[in-house]
């Protein structure tokens, strides 16, 4: 018998239908409570709403877990190239060599943008946030493809769409950079992988030859699979929310780029090393801000400690943790005073009992700011490294509402406003 839960509300008891994931976890259907009740439920930031079912992603913030498709993050950073990653989230499986081989090379020959996209950097001041440049060149692709705005789309137009998009954002991405620097642009390779070529694009000249350093490229493909897909955050809540009405994948996807631009979602690393900045600004007496963190009367917080979503421990800082560790000594920066202010706050958090009573311990964005620091990448840039790992959950989000014909989406709210009162001329107004 399936299981219910009662509720009574004015002597009436209606049933709420129980449903159950495949990793046990357990809500109440209240698609019908308005039309039965009149009532809503209210739950602001929906902290405990589930809008959608989805087999993409598995998140226990308790146990410290998260898989994609079922296969451990641990598994899938130390094991798997981001496009394998890639290709997991957005068509269910693990790909086959055949499978791969192709999905690359699709990729590979779409990386080219228009060049008609130049000019529209062209338009841009030097002083424009990369970020609202990645949003609107995103969004500009419904004009160059007007074909992906079609509300249906033949299976061939719209792998056609995910790959254009997988292949393009690295490259636009890394044009917004050099554009706010005054760079000449730097067309993609086709032989180099997919994160070694924006490598390339990002810190490459014509003048002189440019070399990869391996612990690098390693350590950004983990850092963008850790990053490729969690659940329904803000960005990808979004993306699905803005997909619900038949919008594009570049339009939707252009929404969540906007949504994760905010200081309280993608903006986190970037946070971190302005945190560390201004300790090293005011003398880097780590001790003193350790203090303040404590104090209860203090507004100073540490930034890159502890989560909203895992109570115990983020798995991706684990994982991260390691790469940061190879990436400063690969680049000869471990001594340098920002990331020893970094190491003197990681062994507080891990140490102190202040911190490991309340489970504050370094997450995957205190981690990831170090090692995009060390790496060089500025840091109005980070959110565009994460922009780029998170695609994929994107993608695969905006593709799974689309197949499940999941209706759009139309929040309810309690209005706390005026009640009905009449005109009043403006002769007559106080």
């Amino acid at each position: 018998m399936a299981e219910t839960a009662d509720l009574t509300l004015d002597g009436k008891t209606i049933s709420l239908p129980v449903i159950e994931g495949t990793e046990h976890e357990k809500a109440f259907d209240i698609g019908k409570l308005r039309d039965q009740t009149g009532y809503v439920t209210y739950d602001p930031g929906y902290k405990n709403t589930g809008a959608t079912k989805s087999a993409i992603t598995f998140l226990d913030g308790e146990e410290g877990i998260l898989r994609y498709r079922g296969y451990p993050i641990e598994q899938l950073a130390e094991q798997a190239s981001f496009l394998e990653v890639a290709y997991l989230l957005i068509y269910g499986t693990l790909p086959t060599q055949a499978e791969f081989d192709a999905f690359r090379y699709e990729i590979t020959q779409h990386s080219l943008v228009h060049e008609d996209i130049r000019k529209i950097l062209d338009g841009f001041p030097s002083s424009a946030h990369p970020m609202g440049i990645l949003a609107s060149i995103v969004c500009s692709l419904t004009a160059f493809y007007p074909k992906s705005i079609a509300p249906e789309l033949s299976k061939e137009e719209l792998n056609l769409n995910i790959v254009r998009l997988i292949a393009k954002l690295p490259t636009i991405a890394a044009w917004s950079y050099k554009n706010s620097v005054g760079h000449p642009f730097v067309y993609p390779r086709n032989e180099l992988d997919y994160t070694a070529n924006f490598l390339y694009m990002m810190f490459s000249y014509p003048t002189e030859q440019y070399e990869q350093n391996s612990v690098v490229v390693s350590a950004l493909n983990k850092l963008l699979i850790l990053h490729a897909d969690h659940e329904q955050n803000c960005s990808t809540s979004t993306v699905r929310l803005v997909g619900s009405s038949n919008a594009s994948l570049y339009g939707s996807v252009s929404a969540g780029i906007n949504a994760l631009w905010g200081p309280l979602h993608g903006g986190a690393n970037q946070e971190v090393i302005e945190m560390l900045e201004a300790i090293e600004r005011d003398g880097g007496d780590t001790s003193k801000f350790i203090a303040k963190a404590k104090d209860k009367n203090d507004s100073f917080r540490l930034m890159g400690f502890g989560h909203r979503v895992y109570k115990n421990f983020d798995p991706r800082a684990k994982i991260i943790k390691k790469a940061a560790d190879e990436v400063l000594q690969a680049l000869g920066v471990q001594d340098s005073p920002l990331l020893k202010i970094a190491k003197e706050l990681e062994e507080a958090a891990l140490t102190d009992q202040y911190f490991v009573d309340r489970k504050l311990y370094p997450n995957v964005d205190f981690y990831s700011g170090i090692i995009y620091k060390a790496m060089g990448i500025p840091t109005e840039m980070f959110t565009v490294l994460f922009a780029i790992g998170r695609l994929p959950g994107w993608i695969a989000q905006w593709k799974e509402l689309r197949e499940n014909k999941e209706p759009i989406g139309r929040p309810r709210q309690i209005y706390t406003g005026e009640t009905e009162r009449n005109y009043v001329p403006m002769a007559e107004r106080a």
